[in-house]
């Protein structure tokens, strides 16, 4: 029968970006992936990948960034002191910190970039702007 809204399925799957670069694998989980479809438990342009297929299918699909994390948005950066940030470790870009929100929140911010005087933090998903490759099996159905 073909997957469809609703249906709990498990599937083995490779997550790739343009440049080749594996991302996320059922196998670097060690174990399927089991969601169910329509529930929101998935990026969207993965949920409406799998309807209509069935168990043993393959195949490989392309989500563009508006349908997987969304688009890189400016409003997500930030420019703080450097002093704001008490660490007796060294500081560089690319680091992931985790920063309190208004509301008390706790949320990962990388550093996009570091001056003597500030840090540049960007709150945006790790994938956001990037269009993400699937190579998927449908395991059980």
């Amino acid at each position: 029968m073909p997957i469809e809204d609703g249906d709990t399925i498990t599937i083995d799957y490779t997550g790739t970006l343009d440049d080749g670069t594996v991302f996320d694998s059922s196998e670097k989980h060690d174990e399927p992936l089991v969601f169910t479809v329509g529930a929101g438990q998935v990026i969207p342009g993965f949920d409406e990948a799998v309807k209509g297929m069935e168990v043993g299918e393959e195949k490989t699909f392309r989500i563009e960034a508006a349908d997987a994390y969304g688009e890189v948005n400016p409003d997500m950066t930030q420019t703080v002191p450097r002093s704001m940030l008490q660490s007796d470790c060294e500081i560089s870009a690319g680091m992931v910190i985790m920063v309190g929100t208004a509301d008390g929140q706790q949320m990962p911010a990388r550093i996009a970039e570091v001056t003597d005087e500030t840090i540049v933090l960007d709150m945006n998903h790790p994938l956001a702007g990037k269009a993400l490759t699937f190579s998927i099996k449908i395991v059980e159905a």
